[in-house]
């Protein structure tokens, strides 16, 4: 789930037992850091995930989001033992329970921010959710990206959902049914991974892309990706029609003018996101 807007508070006034957080020029990086358990998510994990994301749907100042993973596995997916009903450790986190269960796969498709994931570790299972709800996905050759489910009874149902979106359909369910690990050249080769770099690369292929989607429109780009998820609920028959209207939306706003009245006086834009 989203959080509703009035949930949201600045980062400051909340404690995360589970991931560390900050907000600098413009851009969220969030990291996952759980790496004693393999930044497997248990609920309370979870809970942050949603409520940092929602954090960035409706802060006007975040015009792009990072995820990264501490440790040497960037996320080991669901925490089985919690999700078998067994304890796990709650942290100390100030993040508000949520009233709705929380389905990662949709969160990531309702922030319409960029969303770039840095992947230096290896991927497995549920941690597919979260590379495949952002838009870029930067990784080394220390990534490995598998689906072990299979192996222990199981099979990746929402992951499945997600790779939808990712994966031609032949691919996919390989992928579910063998349980065979990717390399990251093989997971770029699928679309997978989106830039694939060396260790000494990351930084500087993370700041080019950062820096790329800065020079845009937030609220063009804000708007255009709310668009493209609306879309996908529109007949057919009325899409053009919903796009001309989202257009129009879009003029309307103050980067729209800001950016008209910068090309026509030749100058570079300064944008607001609003």
């Amino acid at each position: 789930m989203i959080y509703p807007e009035e949930f949201i508070k600045p980062l400051s006034e909340h404690h995360f037992a589970f991931l560390t957080v900050e907000e600098k020029d413009h851009v969220l990086y969030i990291t996952l850091n759980r790496p004693q358990k393999k930044n497997a998510m248990n609920p309370t994990m979870m809970q942050e995930i949603s409520y940092v994301y929602s954090y960035a749907k409706f802060t006007a100042s975040v015009w792009a989001v990072v995820l990264k993973g501490n440790g040497d596995i960037f996320c080991a997916g669901a925490d089985l033992k919690a999700f078998a009903g067994q304890a796990t450790e709650a942290g100390n986190s100030t993040i508000p329970s949520s009233n709705s269960e929380i389905l990662l796969g949709e969160i990531f498709n309702k922030v319409y921010k960029p969303c770039i994931a840095v992947v230096e570790a290896p991927v497995f299972a549920g941690g597919f959710l979260l590379i495949c709800g952002c838009h870029y996905v930067i990784a080394t050759d220390d990534a490995t990206f598998s689906l072990p489910e299979a192996r222990r009874g199981i099979w990746p149902m929402q992951v499945m959902q997600s790779l939808m979106n990712v994966l031609p359909p032949r691919q996919l369910l390989d992928l579910c049914i063998t349980s065979k690990k990717l390399s990251a050249k093989e997971a770029y080769d699928l679309g997978l991974v989106t830039h694939l770099v060396d260790k000494e690369g990351v930084e500087v292929k993370l700041l080019t892309l950062l820096d790329q989607i800065k020079q845009n429109s937030p609220s063009a780009i804000r708007l255009g990706l709310m668009a493209y998820d609306e879309l996908k609920s529109i007949p057919e028959s009325n899409r053009h029609a919903y796009l001309k209207g989202k257009l129009n939306e879009i003029l309307q706003t103050q980067d729209a003018k800001e950016g008209i009245a910068a090309f026509s006086e030749k100058r570079t834009p300064h944008w607001t996101g609003q």
